[in-house]
């Protein structure tokens, strides 16, 4: 059982920059790790994905060049590094835990989710 918590989320204008972190409860080293992200009223979406070792990741087109995942197998814990903020990534971000081989983009792959944290970018 993985429980994640997801942090560092707030309101930020346009063109600023956060760092989302995703604390895990056990040890994270056998799950690929991602960021999907919920806007009102739409669906969830993939955001980002980094795999089991850290040496692959895959991003969406829409925050590729300017979101980085990464992670920390000591600390257990996954980062979002977001930069050049737009009103368009306002949403719910939520962190995620799969279990499966390679990368993995679709909701069904994941086995754990946080409960999310609010990132709101004023234009």
């Amino acid at each position: 059982q993985v429980q994640l918590v997801e942090s560092g989320g707030g309101l930020v204008q346009a063109g600023a920059s956060l760092r989302l972190s995703c604390a895990a409860s056990g040890r994270t080293n056998n799950y690929a790790m991602g960021w999907f992200r919920q806007a009102p009223e739409k669906e969830r979406e993939f955001v980002t994905t980094i795999s089991r070792s850290g040496g692959s990741t895959y991003y969406a087109d829409s925050v590729k060049g300017r979101f980085t995942i990464s992670r920390d197998a000591a600390k257990n814990t996954v980062y979002l590094q977001m930069n050049s903020l737009k009103p368009e990534d306002t949403a719910v971000y939520y962190c995620a835990a799969s279990s499966r081989w390679g990368l993995t983009m679709v909701e069904s792959g994941y086995d754990y989710w946080g409960q999310g944290t609010q990132v709101t970018v004023s234009s």
